[in-house]
């Protein structure tokens, strides 16, 4: 067991959900809840599919959960030795963040079982269990292993016209409702122990039944091996499920482990951030990037990640602005490969946000607020259930969180400034940044008696503020979007006859000139005792304590926002927004002004995101002062760990992993802690260590060079890392 374990013991129903998120094993294809290998879809089971979407009638779109192909039970004389069946002596499960290894230890009296299983991050469609069964009285044990068709779904079902087929190499295979797509499980077993074996196919599913008779201090083995395809694979995925599942059985359970954690130990070398001084904060750290890097989509070359990752289907496992301003940073400093997917992903949906655009009367490029396959709208215009009349509450997300477009831009423009590579541009990344400066003059409010340009109805990160007008948070991603498009000239100076083909082909002449006479009429917000206002009217509502505010709340998922919710109509906000424009944007503004909007706008914050303690983190070590930001850290950094993160808006249940927050831990030590920022397409440092660390050290890619970043409270260096 390594330093980097994370235990439970003891189980508690009511906390299933939670050991399902923070012991998550997963690998950019598939993720595998951290529940028991015996649970029914009570105890809410599921191997959710990244990119694979299906919509049952009139209910949300929702990634697709496979049929579980590492379910096994364990009977003893006919009796269940199952949780939630049988009450254990003693159980632990738990996970290891420095490889994904799972681990369960249960004592049922006269069987205890033992496994640990993985997501393999060698091999991407492929799953492994190890169980290993203590027998302390004589009897009869049978084992059932299989495939389990009993799985989670929150909007399902899902998969229908079911096929089964038994052997060396089970299959359960099935086609999703909507589209049609293949869903292939198969699984094999390796036992190193005889037993009588039979097949039975049940509606649960279709599983391999072994019999034995055991002895006290008999000890058997048996190795599971399962694999998943979807036809969005392959061709045929059944046959390569069980092709695959072979194969995995014949080089046996310890080869695939040892190579699955050679390919974690790769990942780590290329991430890993090493804390010294609080144990707490580097398991926690550890764990946040343990998270994030197992969602990661390294199968693909164009696919973006989850807001809540592969832990469910919450959010209808959509692509949020989460992606561009929260899993970017990281990946861009320390995998580029990785952060060039999720800029490809929003390059290739392109077409889609032209098609929202021109939906809503606009030109350009309206990104969705919750993308789902083909840059299509997966949010609805009711996201929110009322908790007293049952009744969808009208939601204006996908209408009026026009920033979304900035968002990318913003880490279009980023990755170019922190790589030194415009390939990314050249292949698409350019026309979706002109495309979004070209939304954007479209979405503009002009007047007749003034100069000044409003933005008009939005909705900025502070969801629970309505429909207002000059956001600062949108207005300034709508200037930097504009002021990006005309940076492409300079980028592509000695293209200049690409470039300019280009604008011809957008057939952009007339909106290159509207963006030099916008971009500086963009109203500013007004400023009063260097507190920005978060939008216009915005110091003129209710100026109360946050605690007034919960406590007018009449029931405990009651929704805060919108025309109806206790936050509307006073100053309370849900998480950063001012401070998250401060966060992305440190250079536009002196330190005077970030210290009077943190002092103002913090205590008016709720935290109701898991996007909103990490800018408040970053912003306060800028300011110098690293002690404010530690316990956002913490916060940040452990949020899965302890499964503190809100898991409902009114009766919408919103839980899972934070990749967000996994993302925004390593921000706050890489960008916040060490000081690291790119000047002139070269990293410096400039390191705020708070009292609690004593050094920090990691790896990054910067301008195509592999580097290390080391600080301690005395200094900082950067370094070559080889």
């Amino acid at each position: 067991m390594s330093k980097w374990t994370l235990c439970g013991s003891g189980y508690d129903r009511e906390q299933t959900v939670t050991d399902g998120n923070r012991f998550l094993c997963a690998n950019g294809y598939m993720g595998l809840r951290g529940v028991f290998e015996e649970a029914d879809s009570t105890w809410f089971p599921a191997i959710t599919l990244s990119g694979v979407y299906d919509q049952y009638q009139d209910r949300w779109r929702e990634p697709v959960n496979a049929p579980h192909c590492l379910y096994a039970r364990v009977l003893f004389n006919g009796r269940a030795m199952a949780i939630g069946a049988l009450e254990p002596v003693s159980h632990r499960a738990g996970i290891d963040y420095g490889d994904g290894l799972y681990h369960r230890d249960t004592d049922f009296g006269p069987v205890a079982i033992r496994s640990e299983r993985f997501v393999s991050m060698a091999e991407t469609h492929l799953l492994c269990d190890r169980i290993e069964l203590r027998c302390a009285e004589a009897g009869e044990v049978t084992l059932y292993t299989g495939i389990s068709t009993d799985i989670w779904d929150i909007n399902g079902p899902h998969l229908f016209d079911f096929g089964y087929q038994q052997g060396e190499a089970l299959l359960v295979r099935a086609v999703t409702g909507e589209k049609r797509i293949t869903v292939a499980s198969a699984q094999c077993i390796q036992a190193d122990f005889a037993a009588e074996e039979t097949f039975e196919q049940q509606d649960a599913g279709l599983f391999r039944v072994l019999r034995c008779r055991v002895r006290p201090g008999d000890v058997l083995c048996a190795a599971i091996f399962g694999a998943v395809y979807t036809s969005q694979d392959v061709a045929h995925p059944a046959e390569a499920a069980q092709a695959l599942c072979r194969a995995m059985k014949a080089r046996g359970f310890a080869d695939c482990l040892t190579a699955h954690r050679a390919a974690w130990a790769e990942i780590s070398r290329c991430s890993e951030v090493h804390l010294e001084g609080d144990d707490d904060a580097a398991l926690g750290l550890h764990a946040s990037q343990y998270h994030l890097n197992s969602i990661a989509p390294r199968h693909a070359d164009s696919l973006s990640i989850p807001a809540r990752g592969l832990s469910g289907q919450t959010y209808k496992g959509a692509i949020f602005w989460d992606s561009e301003i929260f899993f970017f940073p990281m990946f861009v400093y320390t995998q580029p490969e990785i952060a060039r997917s999720l800029l490809r992903y929003r390059i290739e949906t392109l077409p889609g946000a032209l098609k929202k655009a021109a939906a809503y009367g606009f030109r350009g490029a309206f990104y969705a607020w919750e993308s789902q396959e083909g840059g299509e709208e997966g949010c609805t215009n009711f996201n929110v259930v009322d908790v007293f009349t049952h009744r969808p509450v009208r939601t204006y997300f996908r209408d009026k969180q026009i920033h979304i477009s900035g968002d990318i831009a913003y880490a279009l423009r980023s990755y170019y400034e922190i790589t030194g590579d415009r390939s990314l541009l050249e292949a698409g990344g350019a026309r979706v940044i002109l495309e979004c400066a070209r939304f954007f003059i479209s979405r503009a409010c002009c007047h007749a008696d003034r100069a000044a340009v409003d933005y008009a109805d939005v909705i900025g990160p502070d969801e629970y503020h309505e429909r207002v007008t000059n956001n600062a948070f949108t207005n300034r991603m709508i200037r930097h979007t504009m002021e990006s498009a005309l940076l492409l000239r300079e980028i592509f100076s000695d293209r200049a006859d690409w470039f300019d083909g280009l604008l011809r082909e957008l057939d952009y002449g007339r909106d290159w000139q509207l963006l030099h006479d916008l971009c500086g009429r963009i109203a500013q917000p007004v400023v009063r005792n260097g507190v920005i206002e978060q939008f216009d009217g915005y110091f003129a509502l209710e100026d109360c304590p946050l605690d007034t505010v919960r406590s007018r709340l009449c029931h405990p998922r009651e929704y805060w926002g919108g025309d109806h919710g206790v936050a509307g109509v006073t100053q309370i906000i849900k998480q950063a927004d001012v401070i998250a424009m401060l966060a992305l944007f440190p250079e536009d503004f002196p330190l005077e002004t970030i210290a009077a909007n943190w002092a103002y706008y913090e205590p008016r914050t709720e935290h109701g995101s898991s996007l909103s303690a990490c800018m408040y983190a970053l912003t306060a070590c800028r300011l110098g002062r690293p002690e404010l930001a530690w316990d956002l850290f913490m916060r940040t950094a452990t949020i899965d760990m302890k499964g503190c993160g809100k898991e409902w808006a009114g009766e919408i249940y919103i839980g899972g992993t934070h990749p967000a927050s996994n993302g925004g831990a390593w921000m706050i030590a890489a960008l916040g802690f060490a000081g690291l920022r790119m000047k002139n397409g070269q990293p410096e440092i400039h390191p705020h260590l708070p009292e609690q660390i004593t050094r920090l050290s990691f790896p990054i890619v910067a301008g195509g060079r592999r580097l290390r970043v080391t600080v301690t409270r005395d200094w900082g260096v950067i370094d070559s890392d080889f």
